[in-house]
């Protein structure tokens, strides 16, 4: 069982973010704040659910959190400011349009940059320890994999209603046999042939 928050009585709002390594697509990130009492045994870290079962949590989630938002930075962004930097705009982003204010934000991984006025945490592997980002989790994932369903609609050479833009063999074939459309980051090892230090730009 995850835990409801970190310290009882302060307004937490768990942030987390997908699609940090893909070669195409934005990134989402999704801000949650719980009420203390929330309970749910399905809730996890979105890598470990079912599709089915994360959309079926996204609608609890936003029926029942005190507050909920989504932030997004593009792909051409993402070039600018590279994926890093990216990520956590994203999570700024969903705590900019949380319409209740949190006093503590509680951010998975180990990397980020202070929200002004609001305190934080970095929790490693925080979505498979805390209520507010597994379900911060599950949000961002399902709204980014909604947005890659609907763009693989214009590019379906591409596979990304299958792959959501993470970088498969048959992903890169396509890019080899069709170029790059705007929603591919440039910046990134797209066909898979330079050094893998290059590669694992996004840590």
């Amino acid at each position: 069982m995850l835990k409801p928050y970190r310290t009882e009585g302060v307004i937490e709002a768990g942030c987390d973010e997908a699609g940090r390594g893909c070669l195409a697509g934005d990134v989402y990130a999704a801000a949650v704040i719980l009420p203390p009492d929330f309970r749910n045994e399905l809730l996890n870290d979105s890598k470990q659910l079912t599709e089915a079962d994360r959309y079926s949590l996204r609608e609890i989630i936003e029926r029942e959190a005190i507050a909920w938002a989504v932030g997004i930075v593009t792909a051409a962004e993402i070039d600018k400011i590279n994926i890093l930097r990216a990520s956590i705009l994203a999570m700024h982003r969903a705590v900019d349009g949380l319409k209740v204010r949190p006093q503590h934000l509680l951010i998975d991984g180990n990397k980020f940059n202070p929200y002004p006025g609001i305190t934080h945490d970095t929790v490693v592997k925080g979505d498979a320890t805390y209520m507010s980002i597994a379900a911060a989790s599950i949000l961002a994932k399902t709204y980014r994999d909604d947005y890659m369903l609907s763009i693989a609609k214009e590019y379906p050479m591409y596979d990304w209603e299958s792959n959501k833009g993470y970088p498969t063999a048959k992903h890169r074939a396509a890019i080899r046999e069709h170029g790059t459309p705007p929603y591919h980051r440039m910046t990134f090892n797209l066909l898979g042939n330079e050094p893998k230090q290059l590669e694992i730009n996004f840590e």
